[in-house]
């Protein structure tokens, strides 16, 4: 018999997030670290366009700001909920706590990043 009523999950919530978070990461982040981290260091890009004034002039509009926010945010989603499943994977079965502290984590990193970028 097919059960007429089951209970919700929250889970859909939290795989979104971390699809979200792993396509970030797996596309954005490294083109980001490219040019952040290799190129501009290296003088390939011109340092007038990293000076400390544009890049704050970028963090502080509306589409760095959001891209600021999801850097940060999406891959801690994604990490968190990793840990919080490989932990299951391993066999290390910790209850809702441990879910609940690694889902508290990954809010917190967004808020921080929120605050972050209204304060610039």
């Amino acid at each position: 018999m097919i059960n007429q009523h089951p209970k919700r999950s929250d889970e859909p919530v939290w795989w979104g997030l971390f699809g979200a978070g792993g396509t970030w990461f797996a596309m954005i982040s490294p083109v980001t670290i490219l040019v952040l981290g290799v190129l501009a260091p290296l003088g390939i890009l011109d340092a007038d366009a990293f000076s400390y004034d544009r890049v704050a002039d970028f963090a502080g509009s509306f589409i760095g700001g959001i891209f600021v926010i999801l850097t940060l945010a999406l891959p801690m989603w994604h990490g968190m909920h990793r840990l919080h499943h490989g932990m299951h994977d391993l066999k290390i079965h910790t209850g809702s706590l441990v879910k609940f502290l690694c889902y508290a984590i990954a809010f917190a990193i967004t808020v921080l990043g929120v605050v972050f970028v209204f304060m610039i």
